[in-house]
């Protein structure tokens, strides 16, 4: 199953998908909403994906304490009674390595266009530094409204959380700063309200019930995708992508891609016991996406260097 890949802007991506009248055209002189997007930046692990999860009330992307487990533009859609926030969760800013890399920075840079504000997200578990202030220096150079969420300030000391506060408050003109922690929802209706205000008045660019933009294929990829790299380290994890092949009324079949043959024997384990664990995990998230019980059946291949295949990059999604 190909799936392409998505390189338009924030907003084309938001009323493209809709051809029955979703986004602007349908909404035309109807009640309207604050609505629009908003980019979600910082380095790498900072918990960008568990705050987007945390803000949209509900799973919407995969999360691991692996770097560049987001390798995607995904839209998690928030929905209220009059307003509807998109907010575009990227992969981390990083140097490119490889055509995997390149296309995940390409995508970061042109998410940021046309966008009604930024949430730029920092960790209060590690030092701000250089990385930090690089992509302040970008975002804070766009000319839309930046709000700094300070994230993971749970079992802090107060005394630190408002050292870093300050220390974030330095790197630029800043709309608002929040303190938050995704895990335990502190701060997050704050923020949510926070972006919410900086909307501007327009249509409902997704359906009111709708969470995400991706594709079911693509959700159920990525939800094995997590599971694998929960189950995984060293640079197995990076090496591992997954595709479905089928998606039955019964049975969901799907390939674990990696790049060698040792990587392989590790994601297969002995006796199949790890591919067995990643899909024992992945089901029953798998069941609920879909509303009915399924039969997962999992395969691993071995794809030399598919990082750096731009064609199997536009096969995966990426």
């Amino acid at each position: 199953m190909r799936i392409s890949g998505v390189s338009s802007t924030a907003r084309e991506a938001g009323s493209q998908p809709h051809p029955d009248g979703w986004g602007c055209g349908r909404w035309r002189g109807a009640t309207r909403v604050k609505s629009g997007f908003v980019a979600v930046a910082g380095r790498p692990n900072v918990g960008k994906s568990t705050l987007v999860n945390a803000l949209c009330g509900g799973k919407v992307a995969i999360v691991s304490d692996k770097p560049q487990t987001t390798r995607q533009r995904i839209f998690g859609i928030a929905n209220g009674d009059d307003y509807q926030l998109v907010l575009a969760d990227l992969p981390g800013f990083q140097r490119p390595r490889d055509a995997l890399t390149e296309r995940m920075q390409r995508t970061v840079d042109q998410s940021f266009e046309e966008v009604d504000a930024v949430l730029f997200v920092l960790s209060a578990r590690e030092r701000i530094g250089a990385g930090d202030r690089f992509i302040a220096e970008r975002v804070f150079s766009l000319g839309t409204p930046v709000v700094i969420a300070l994230n993971k300030v749970d079992r802090l000391k107060p005394g630190h959380i408002a050292s870093q506060m300050q220390t974030a408050s330095q790197l630029g003109e800043f709309h608002a700063l929040h303190p938050v922690s995704a895990v335990t929802g502190d701060g997050i209706a704050e923020l949510r309200d926070e972006l919410v205000g900086l909307l501007p008045e327009g249509p409902l660019y997704y359906p009111s019930d709708q969470r995400t933009d991706l594709v079911v294929e693509l959700q159920i990829a990525e939800l094995i995708r997590e599971k694998a790299l929960q189950l995984t380290r060293d640079e197995v994890p990076h090496a591992i992508s997954v595709e479905v092949d089928e998606l039955g009324e019964k049975v969901v079949h799907a390939t674990v891609f990696v790049e060698t043959e040792s990587q392989k024997q590790i994601v297969v384990g002995r006796g199949g016991s790890v591919v067995k664990q990643i899909g024992t995990r992945a089901r029953p998230e798998i069941e609920h996406l879909l509303g009915r019980q399924i039969f997962l059946e999992l395969q691993v291949k071995t794809r030399p260097k598919w990082r750096r295949d731009a064609a199997m990059l536009e096969r995966l999604g990426i």
